[in-house]
Formats: C-alpha cells, sequence, structure tokens
C-alpha cells in the first residue's frame, strides 16, 4: 500500500517494535515508569526546557498546554487555519473554558502582528483576557522563519503574553531551516512535537515547558482521561523517534520537491513548486477532472490519496523514489483516459 494521506500512517520500524517489546514499564501515573521517565528527561534536556510531559496525542499536548496557559473565560490568538483551532474538535473552548480569537494567516502561514495587537481585549470586565499566542510550525507544511519566531517573542513580551509552539512537524521546520532544533525552542514558553508523524513512532507527542506549566498539565492530562500506565512500552518507540528519525526528514522533503516536478509533467494538474518546503505537496486539478473517480481508482491499485482541490499528498519515511514514480505512472494513464 502506498498512502500519501499523511505522515500519521508512517508503521513503526523493526528497532521501534524490538525496543517496545523489550521496554521496562511501570505505572506512569504514580510517576513509575522508567521509560517514560528517560523520555521526558531526555526530551526536556535536548529542546532546552525545564520539563516535559509525554501525552497520547498532539490534540492532547495541545490542548493541555492552553489549559496550563490559560484560566476559564481567557482567550488565546491563533492563526484561522492553526489545528489547535480548526482540527481538533474545538477542544480548548469545549473543555478548558478558554476563547479562541483567530487571525487570517498570511500567505506564508504567519500571523499579522499589527493584526493580532488590533485582536488583544482591553483589560475590561466586558471582555475575555487576552493570555496567550499559540503559533504554528511548520503550518500547511510552510515553514516560519528564526526571523518570525524571534519576531513573535517579542510580541508576546512586549504585549505581557505567553507564547505556545504547536511543533507536530517542527523537526520538519528545522530541517528546511538547517538549523538545529533548539534555535526554534528557545523563543517560546512551550512546545508540543507530535511523534506519530514524519518522526514514525506509532502513537505519541511531547509538551515541552516550564516545571509549573508541565504540573499544571499532568493534572489536566488525567482529568481528560489522558493519565497512561505501563506506558513505557510505547515511550521506548517515542525516544527512538526523536533521536533517530530527524536524520532522515531530509529525504521527505527530496521526495516532496521531486513528486511535485513529476505531477506538473501530468496533464490538468497544477502544483506550485516554489510552495514546497517540506514534506507537502498540494495540487490544483482541472476542473474537469472528476477527483472522486481518481482516488477510488487509485485506491483499487493500493494507492492511497486524499480527495480534494488542491489535493495533498504528503511524503514520509514509508514512502519513497519509486513509490512516487509509481502514483505518477497510474496518474498519468487515468488522465490520459
Amino acid at each position: 500500500m502506498i498512502d500519501f494521506r499523511s505522515d500519521t500512517v508512517t508503521r513503526p520500524c523493526q528497532t521501534m517494535r524490538d525496543a517496545m517489546a523489550n521496554a521496562e514499564v511501570g505505572d506512569d501515573v504514580y510517576g513509575d515508569d522508567p521509560t517514560v521517565n528517560e523520555l521526558e528527561l531526555w526530551a526536556a534536556k535536548r529542546h532546552g526546557f525545564a520539563n516535559a510531559m509525554f501525552c497520547s496525542s498532539g490534540t492532547q499536548a495541545n490542548l493541555l498546554a492552553l489549559m496550563a496557559h490559560c484560566q476559564r473565560g481567557d482567550e488565546y490568538l491563533c492563526g484561522q487555519q492553526a489545528h489547535n483551532y480548526k482540527f481538533e474538535g474545538g477542544g480548548a473552548a469545549i473543555i478548558g473554558s478558554i476563547q479562541p480569537q483567530p487571525i487570517e494567516n498570511e500567505k506564508d502561514g504567519s500571523l499579522c502582528f499589527e493584526k493580532l495587537t488590533a485582536a488583544i481585549k482591553p483589560d475590561d470586565s466586558h471582555f475575555a483576557r487576552t493570555t496567550l499566542l499559540s503559533i504554528e510550525n511548520t503550518i500547511n507544511g510552510k515553514v516560519l522563519s528564526l526571523e518570525y519566531m524571534a519576531n513573535a517573542r517579542e510580541f508576546t513580551n512586549q504585549h505581557n503574553l505567553k507564547l505556545h509552539l504547536d511543533g507536530a512537524r517542527v523537526y520538519n521546520a528545522a530541517t528546511a531551516l538547517n538549523v538545529d532544533i533548539t534555535e526554534i525552542c528557545q523563543h517560546v514558553d512551550s512546545m508540543s512535537i507530535c511523534l506519530s508523524k514524519g518522526l514514525g513512532a506509532p502513537i505519541g507527542s511531547i509538551l515541552l515547558g516550564s516545571e509549573s506549566l508541565i504540573s499544571d498539565a499532568k493534572r489536566w492530562r488525567k482529568v481528560v482521561g489522558g493519565g497512561m500506565r505501563q506506558a513505557g512500552i510505547i515511550a521506548a518507540a517515542a525516544k527512538i523517534a526523536l533521536e533517530e528519525n530527524p536524520k532522515v526528514l531530509q529525504q521527505d522533503h527530496d521526495n516532496a520537491k521531486y513528486l511535485a516536478r513529476q505531477l506538473n509533467l501530468l496533464p490538468n494538474i497544477e502544483v506550485n513548486e516554489d510552495h514546497v518546503e517540506t514534506n507537502m505537496v498540494f495540487a490544483k486539478f482541472s476542473n474537469t477532472i472528476d477527483i472522486n473517480n481518481i482516488v477510488e481508482q487509485l485506491k483499487a491499485k493500493n494507492i492511497l490519496l486524499t480527495a480534494g482541490n488542491p489535493m495533498r499528498l504528503v511524503t514520509h519515511l514509508n514512502i519513497n523514489k519509486a513509490d512516487i514514480d509509481n502514483v505518477i505512472e497510474q496518474l498519468s494513464t487515468l488522465l490520459s483516459n
């Protein structure tokens, strides 16, 4: 099966499976799981934070960060396209009683500081208290620059806000920028990293922050049912993902560029290759093409795509150049017919 739907479909390698089978475990709610503890200590030190917490998902990690930063009735600023606003079930509002204030994303995925400033509420009982700015890097495959990250830090300091980074694919950003991950981490108060996307772990995300923030987040994790018991089984794979798989992300980026070039050679498909910054390709099909039919026919050939126009195709560690050539050949046949 060749699966371009997302990098969430990656499967654990044999090294991860062996580590999971042999992991030393304990009850993580009691703090007794040595493999989880090792992962959290290592992750905090590696990324320059005081503490870390292993979570079941990126959605959970982001929610817990928002709930730890904000009180009931507070507000956080974010982008209209932000994952923790648009694609996480409204958890901040539903569970945390935190009001999102979305701002239209710029074409490069960033948020305009002038628009953000205008959205900050006065200190008045009529308004929710603006407490936090949440940004995302990468966002729809686009990379926020180090300069933008520094400006975001300056903005939040100026307005007495905290800064959270949804870093689900932050290692893709670091790879694209050709910098160590700490060059991004240094600007934020908290950060989530998804381990089950391009990094290839089967389950889990890490939330990084201060001692007090992680302490609060752990309480909320228990409240929302996220306390895990012998979680070392999955933490063992997560640590391998963090230690080893950032090294292979450039291959995913190179494959995405190659995919974009090959798609542009096909009739009735257009890709802006300059917009392919990491592992995501957005292909625009002619209105004459029945995309749903294309997707169904390719599925019958063990190629999985997500219908949409533009269509998002995501490269990852289970996609190689031969897989790309295969899908291009099949697409070419279908389009010519």
